[in-house]
């Protein structure tokens, strides 16, 4: 098992990257780098690949709708480049309030798009033949009676690094899922708890991975959470900081009757919980959304505790199936983000 973390925007971005480097030294495998709708993702990327030298870098997620296939298989291919081939391309499709709202496209179709991205993405870095893709929602070259009629099929000037760059899909739903354990390299899962997984994912990922090309090698996965070690209270009421996170993205992100997460905690068990905290949130009331959240979830969604509870929890992760697991470092006095992970890496070998 690998360790990953998300790159942590407190103290600023040059802050965090520095941070990174010394985490790289005790045994970083793979950061993560997020693009919602503040800094885009491949300017950190290529700032992290300068700065860094073992450590590999991903994007979770360049959403499939801001834009074109070619680009982001351009963009892969570059970041890929500047760090020697340490680069991995998480795809996800956001959601309809940042891709509708911030970005002004309509969320459509967003199981086929990221189907048909995948396969321009791997025909791109391959450079076999000049680019042409007949599909639902792109065709290239664009039809001429759509355009000019002087598209011209294409290959890549630049020669990419890789042929085969690792691809991840940040998934929830079952179709989605299905589709993710059928093509990607990897899966990104959010609030994963390991001993509910099967139940909630275990069919569509069977699914998939029936229809899965061999030649694709086993699906990785990525998950975790918080990460504290310590004895007391003090270190278990950390768990606590995962409330206002989950009540975000259970209660706030999307609309009623349209939130991922919201579904996923149901499918949880959490059924009642779920809609009290939605309830809650899109009425205002986030303190009272965010008391509103098990603790069970709040604890089974982080690694808080003695070293022996973490290393449970850890072998939990890896009996799932996480082939990286996914930290945030807490640190408590006398420790490091970067001694965290070296308390840790014993656990996951």
């Amino acid at each position: 098992m690998k360790i990953s973390t998300m790159l942590s925007y407190s103290g600023g971005f040059k802050e965090a990257a520095r941070q990174v480097a010394e985490m790289e030294k005790a045994g970083l495998d793979l950061v993560w780098v997020a693009e919602a709708y503040g800094f885009d993702g491949p300017s950190l990327m290529g700032y992290l690949a300068a700065l860094t030298e073992t450590v590999e870098i991903g994007a979770a997620i360049l959403p499939i709708y801001t834009r074109t296939p070619t680009l982001i298989a351009m963009t892969a291919a570059g970041i890929d480049a500047l760090s020697d081939g340490r680069f991995h391309l998480g795809l996800g499709a956001s959601g309809p309030q940042v891709i509708e709202g911030f970005h002004g496209v309509p969320y459509t179709n967003p199981l086929g798009r990221t189907r048909e991205i995948i396969d321009i993405c791997r025909t791109t870095w391959k450079r076999e033949a000049p680019l042409t893709h007949q599909g639902k929602n792109y065709t290239l070259p664009l039809p001429a009676e759509q355009g000019t009629g002087l598209g011209k099929a294409l290959k890549i000037i630049a020669h990419p690094v890789r042929s085969e760059i690792p691809i991840w899909v940040a998934s929830l739903g079952e179709k989605n899922v299905a589709m993710t354990a059928e093509l990607a390299n990897g899966w990104i899962p959010i609030l994963y708890v390991p001993e509910k997984a099967n139940d909630v994912w275990g069919e569509p990922l069977a699914q998939g991975f029936a229809k899965r090309d061999p030649a694709l090698g086993s699906m990785q996965i990525t998950a975790g959470g918080m990460l504290a070690i310590g004895e007391g209270e003090d270190v278990l009421k950390l768990r606590d900081l995962q409330r206002s996170m989950i009540a975000l993205y259970v209660g706030g992100m999307g609309a009623k009757g349209k939130n991922f997460y919201n579904e996923l905690a149901q499918r949880y068990g959490y059924e009642k919980e779920a809609e009290e905290i939605q309830d809650l949130y899109l009425a205002g009331k986030k303190q009272e959304a965010m008391a509103a959240v098990p603790a069970e979830f709040c604890e089974l969604t982080t690694l808080c505790g003695p070293e022996s509870y973490v290393a449970e929890r850890i072998a939990a992760f890896k009996e799932a199936g996480v082939t990286h697991l996914q930290i945030h470092p807490v640190p408590q006095e006398g420790q490091t983000a970067a001694s965290l992970i070296e308390t840790i890496k014993q656990y996951t070998e």
